[in-house]
């Protein structure tokens, strides 16, 4: 009797933990369905949907660019074209506007690093750009322009910058890198990391001078006393600007693309463009 117990008792206890293994096991393949189902679709949310589901746009931002996207230094104010543009995005959206601080050297560092969901400083497209980043439709395009000391001997001209002995500055990661790590022929290119300036190369006699586009131009021109600005002949090429993303996932940038061309048709580009005294550049196609 007492061994048909034993065995009864040990079969009862086989059969309970049968049952809680199974319910465990079960247990464990709904949690691992939720969590698979969970990643998908935040996997299939895209950027715009995360936008509006947190309310704020990132927007990255190079705090140094004259009538773009410039802090003045002593306000602490923004101003220029790009926060006018992107002021008025986020109310389309419903959503707040976050500014990061950026710059063409970390422009593809800020958004393939999820720092930002879009760049918004004028960023020339080139091929190599395209590579990595998505753009928007174009908004603004401009030329080169040279920056040097007022009255420097030997430099009123543009065929005078490419000769031998002279140092031609350029900010690291701009078009202008590119472009001048082409013609240049006889100068030297001197690439400036940032904290460092262009304006610091030239003035400290580093540099006869520096290259940069019409926007930037108007700084010199507007900001300092000493600067003298040579433009590029018309048979040099020119730079189209726009707003760049990370690769993949477009819905953010498709919406962008509506809103630039919302606002060239209604005319508040052209308006912004004009407060910031950009209309010889602005794209309204």
């Amino acid at each position: 009797m007492n061994f048909l117990n034993i065995q009864r008792s040990r079969t009862k206890e086989l059969q309970l933990g049968m049952s809680f293994g199974a319910s465990n096991l079960l247990h464990l393949l709904v949690l691992m369905f939720c969590l698979t189902f969970s990643h998908q679709a935040f996997a299939q949310t895209t950027r715009l949907d995360r936008v509006l589901a947190n309310k704020e746009l990132r927007a990255c931002i190079w705090p140094e660019y004259y009538s773009i996207s410039y802090r003045n230094p002593k306000t602490r104010e923004l101003s220029g074209i790009d926060i006018a543009i992107t002021q008025d995005l986020a109310r389309e959206l419903g959503v707040k506007l976050k500014y990061v601080d950026s710059n063409f050297a970390q422009l593809y560092e800020s958004l393939e690093q999820d720092r930002c969901d879009i760049a918004t400083h004028a960023i020339g497209i080139t091929e190599e750009r395209q590579a990595r980043l998505l753009f928007s439709q174009p908004y603004l395009k401009s030329g080169l322009f040279a920056v040097t000391l007022k009255n420097k001997e030997g430099l009123q001209t543009w065929d005078s910058l490419d000769q031998p002995g002279r140092v031609i500055a350029v900010a690291a990661g701009t078009v202008m890198e590119g472009v001048m790590s082409k013609s240049l022929k006889k100068a030297r290119l001197l690439k400036v990391q940032s904290p460092g300036t262009r304006e610091q190369e030239v003035l400290s006699g580093r540099a006869d001078a520096f290259m940069t586009d019409y926007p930037y131009s108007l700084r010199m021109i507007d900001l300092t006393d000493w600067a003298a600005v040579i433009q590029a002949p018309s048979s040099m090429s020119t730079t189209e600007y726009a707003y760049a993303f990370a690769k993949g996932e477009n819905s953010l940038q498709i919406r962008v693309d509506a809103f630039l061309s919302l606002i060239k048709k209604d005319g508040r580009l052209f308006q912004f463009a004009k407060k910031n005294n950009l209309e010889p550049i602005v794209l309204l196609k």
